[in-house]
């Protein structure tokens, strides 16, 4: 059985996410937003959905430390010392949500010194809630679910979005002319759907650890696995907003064998 204060944080975590829900739907394709000097866009209820969901644990857990790309005061690399720690991020797929266009989810994930061990991906467009972790099971609402261990066919879907930097697109031709492709823009609901085994796999050269974080234990916990081509990024040391872009694969062992090879060769 897990712990009390895993279960404890499980269930105040998942109150606090569908808290926000209606926030988020009554805002979507309303809110205003800006440009941050990152070149990425914010709105007013990226800020508010960070500010609901981390009082509202942090009230119940004080000692627990809360990370989110919206509320860093500095960006200075911030050291994981807690034994739990929180990754936020309130709307992946800000641009999506800004311009009415529904995918897009709110996103969050509960580290254990630092690994990421349950995941909460709430996806607007499917008004349905994803959650779960290795040992504790994952659910699409309540239906359990699983992620896709089916061969490589003409069918095979794969998340993917182009690369940001321009010199990894030799990286990105195997896998253009070897799958289906799906670019929904919003990368936490591209992994999220690879858990769930609604995409057999996905590809991302422009992610930060806020993007991936709460959808990685739903890989994981639904068999599959999440693979990093620049480096180890979990368990999380540091929260870093200048931190490089990870470059990634996930899907059923055999597929990231696949994916990978295509993407180096």
């Amino acid at each position: 059985m897990p712990a009390p204060e895993l279960l404890a944080r499980i269930a105040a975590a998942e109150r606090a996410v569908l808290a926000q829900t209606e926030l988020l739907h009554r805002e979507f394709g309303r809110a205003e937003s800006r440009w941050k000097s990152d070149g990425t866009r914010v709105t007013a209820v990226d800020v508010a959905i960070s500010e609901n969901i981390f009082r509202t644990l942090g009230n119940e857990f004080p000692q627990d430390q809360y990370f989110s790309e919206e509320l860093a005061e500095t960006d200075v690399p911030i050291p994981v010392t807690a034994q739990f720690s929180w990754v936020l991020d309130p709307i992946d797929g800000t641009n999506n949500f800004a311009l009415g266009i529904p995918h897009c989810a709110i996103a969050l994930a509960l580290c254990e010194n630092g690994e990421p061990i349950y995941g909460w991906v709430y996806d607007l467009s499917r008004r349905s809630l994803l959650k779960g972790g290795p040992g504790f099971g994952v659910f699409d609402g309540d239906r359990a679910i699983r992620a896709s261990t089916a061969p490589d066919s003409k069918e095979t879907l794969i998340g993917f979005h182009s690369p940001f930097d321009k010199t990894l697109l030799p990286m990105a031709t195997g896998i253009l002319s070897h799958y289906k492709i799906r670019g929904l823009g919003s990368a936490t609901l591209h992994l999220a759907y690879v858990g769930a085994g609604l995409l057999d796999g996905c590809v991302d050269y422009n992610v930060k650890i806020w993007d991936l974080a709460a959808a990685i234990p739903l890989v994981r916990g639904g068999g599959g696995e999440v693979r990093f081509l620049n480096g180890a990024q979990v368990p999380m040391r540091t929260f870093d907003l200048k931190m490089k872009r990870i470059v990634y694969v996930a899907g059923s062992p055999a597929r990231c064998d696949r994916l990978e090879a295509l993407m180096r060769g």
